[in-house]
């Protein structure tokens, strides 16, 4: 069941990537992609908890539409490393279509370069029907012919 915000952001709202605190977190944990989308993203719930024990290299962030909660995104930094990690995204069933989700990926390319030594930001994604590889291929991110855990890795060369 999809639940959140009972107000849709327009197409054209601001995207930002905003600090999920105490006040804001039941909203994000809320979110959810459509049904045949679940196989390719934990749950947002799962990916704070993952955080919690990556308090070092973790970066999470609710995705804004104007004030509408409309995803997540969670980026593995490793400042020591050239490369930075997208660890999990997701937009909201209900604002998908929009153009949120390429804007908050160029929001978070720009934090990225903003990072120590970043040269390179990776994702993987699981091929098959309805994967989010061709929307990341279409952002620029190319196959660099690795898998790893089933997953084909992608790169974007900073």
């Amino acid at each position: 069941m999809i639940s959140g915000p009972k107000v849709s952001p327009s197409r054209d709202a601001q995207i930002t990537l905003q600090e999920i605190t105490k006040e804001t977190l039941r909203p994000i944990l809320d979110l959810s992609v459509r049904e045949d989308q679940g196989q390719f993203v934990a749950p947002n719930s799962v990916s704070i908890a993952q955080a919690h024990f990556e308090p070092n290299h973790a970066w999470f962030r609710a995705i804004y539409a104007d004030d509408a909660p409309v995803g997540f995104v969670m980026l593995y930094d490793d400042s020591e490393k050239p490369e930075y990690f997208l660890w999990r995204f997701m937009i909201d069933a209900r604002h998908q279509g929009l153009g949120f989700g390429k804007r908050a990926i160029e929001v978070l390319i720009e934090h990225v370069r903003s990072r120590p030594n970043a040269t390179q930001l990776l994702v993987s994604c699981v091929p098959g029907k309805g994967s989010p590889c061709p929307f990341y291929e279409h952002l620029g991110f190319e196959y660099t012919g690795e898998v790893e855990h089933g997953e084909k890795v992608l790169r974007l060369d900073l």
